[in-house]
Parts: C-alpha cells; sequence; structure tokens
C-alpha cells in the first residue's frame, strides 16, 4: 500500500472526511481520490481475507511542521503535543 492510499484510509474512514474533503486536503482531484481509495481497500481486503502482509510504502508526502502549515482538519500531531 502507497502512503498515498494509506492516507485517504486514513482521512476518509479514520477521520470521516468526504472524498471532496480528502481531495483537498490532499491537493488532488476527487476522481484521484476515488480511484486511490478504491484500490487501498482492495489491498486492505486482500490482506484480511488472505493473510497477506500489508506494507505502507512509497508515494508522494509532505509531513507537518507544525500548526499554519498545512496540516488542516483531521491532524492530530498538535492535540497530542507531537512536534513540541
Amino acid at each position: 500500500m502507497t502512503v498515498d492510499e494509506y492516507e485517504t484510509i486514513r482521512l476518509i474512514d479514520l477521520e470521516g472526511f468526504t472524498q471532496e474533503e480528502c481531495a483537498k486536503q490532499m491537493k488532488v482531484a476527487r476522481t484521484t481520490v476515488q480511484g486511490i481509495y478504491a484500490e487501498a481497500r482492495r489491498k486492505i481486503a486482500q490482506s484480511l481475507v488472505n493473510g497477506r502482509v500489508l506494507l505502507i510504502e512509497g508515494g508522494e508526502y509532505r509531513l507537518c511542521e507544525g500548526p499554519g502549515e498545512g496540516c488542516g482538519r483531521g491532524c492530530h500531531r498538535h492535540r497530542h503535543g507531537w512536534g513540541r
């Protein structure tokens, strides 16, 4: 699973974002999120059903650098005191 696929699962399934909100957060088109999300769910299903190891790797991403640096809704880094 790519980091982008992981992020769509985190934003949509864990944080409750819509696909449109997820697309804005990730700065991609909603149709791109739709495809990434479908592929991520397929890989999760294969892992669960077939007992495959699920690795998270690759993709393009930027780590949160603090308040006002593009974290947006769903970032828990500062609520938990991370990065201080």
